[in-house]
């Protein structure tokens, strides 16, 4: 068995334009600060990645990393949720998303589009000059709007919509085995690949593709009453990144999984801060520890109630005290008696 890596943080939810949150080396000096020994960083931040010169350059690559490592943290994956979430993207959410991408494609959907592949492929050349493995990422909607639809979908409607997300995707997919990078999709409601029906769905029309991976992150499957132990079972061999995060589901005689439209707070499930929800962690680190996964417990730090320095400061210290360190030996050595093949046929009554 491996050991996990970690505690890391995404950085994601505390870039800024307020010192600490503003720079790449005061970010990653915070971030040490709170216990943290990696990073996952958001490519589409400009306050803290060069994305096209990390694609072009190992030079640059190797200066960033430098950083961090003299800061007291490691970079462990660049993320493109943002841009991912382009690469295929329902009309229903032209004006609501269109603000992700560069300034020069806004309002172009076809542009746009091809904006978000080639930033996405730049994150992979990026990861690879950086020696990394993984990449997260989103892989977009098309057939979100219809996951609960009214009237009935027509038939071949959601076919085709997995037909044209893998599409578009496996150039990309391609793209990264030529950088031995996994791409990693969250599984996250609002994205086509939501659940383990979606991502094999998914997965068969890419033709079952090595770099077609999953972000594992348990509190998304706490609110969509998805078990999420029995999914590590299930893709143990597919799971190929961490979000630590907690959630709670707490339906009532008003609402449920849907929400009633009401903001984080009022919701029936809700994110929380590590050990404030309902997510088992310590079956959940067992399970990633037994099947050997290797990778970066990465704290996503998202809550309705708590102050997002906290929860940083708290969730280092909660990863670290999950973190099993795998056994190299066996409860009951102490009691081998030694053996050998005679013995094992005399024990068993057959010569």
């Amino acid at each position: 068995m491996q050991s996990i890596k970690g505690p890391a943080l995404f950085l994601a939810q505390f870039a800024g334009d307020e010192a600490p949150f503003n720079s790449w080396d005061s970010i990653t000096k915070w971030a040490a600060d709170c216990g943290y020994v990696g990073v996952q960083v958001p490519s589409w931040d400009g306050r803290l990645i060069h994305l096209a010169k990390a694609a072009e350059s190992k030079d640059y690559c190797d200066e960033f990393k430098g950083v961090a490592r003299e800061n007291g943290v490691e970079v462990t994956e660049l993320s493109t949720h943002l841009q991912g979430q382009l690469v295929a993207m329902h009309p229903a959410y032209d004006t609501a998303f269109d603000g992700f991408a560069a300034e020069a494609v806004r309002g172009n959907p076809a542009a746009r589009q091809e904006w978000a592949v080639d930033q996405v492929k730049k994150a992979l050349s990026a990861s690879k000059n950086m020696g990394l493995t993984a990449h997260a990422t989103f892989s977009g909607a098309l057939a979100w709007p219809y996951v609960y639809p009214w009237p009935q979908r027509p038939a071949g409607l959601v076919e085709a919509a997995f037909d044209e997300l893998a599409a578009r995707w496996k150039p990309i997919l391609d793209h990264a085995e030529d950088c031995g990078v996994n791409v990693c999709y969250e599984i996250h409601p609002g994205e086509d690949l939501h659940d383990g029906v979606t991502y094999e769905m998914f997965l068969e029309r890419t033709g079952s593709h090595n770099r077609a991976r999953m972000l594992y992150d348990p509190s998304h499957y706490v609110l969509q009453c998805l078990d999420y132990l029995d999914h590590i079972d299930i893709y143990a061999d597919r799971i190929g990144m961490f979000h630590v995060k907690d959630a709670e589901f707490n339906p009532t005689g008003r609402q449920g999984v849907y929400g009633g439209f009401q903001s984080w707070i009022n919701r029936a499930g809700r994110f929380r801060s590590l050990g404030d929800g309902q997510v088992d962690f310590k079956a959940i680190f067992s399970k990633l520890a037994a099947i050997g996964f290797d990778g970066w417990a990465v704290v996503e730090w998202e809550c309705a109630i708590k102050h997002p320095e906290d929860g940083a400061r708290e969730g280092a210290a909660f990863v670290r005290d999950h973190i099993i360190r795998p056994t190299e030996v066996a409860f009951d050595d102490f009691a081998d008696g030694g053996t050998d093949e005679a013995a094992n046929r005399k024990m068993l009554g057959i010569g």
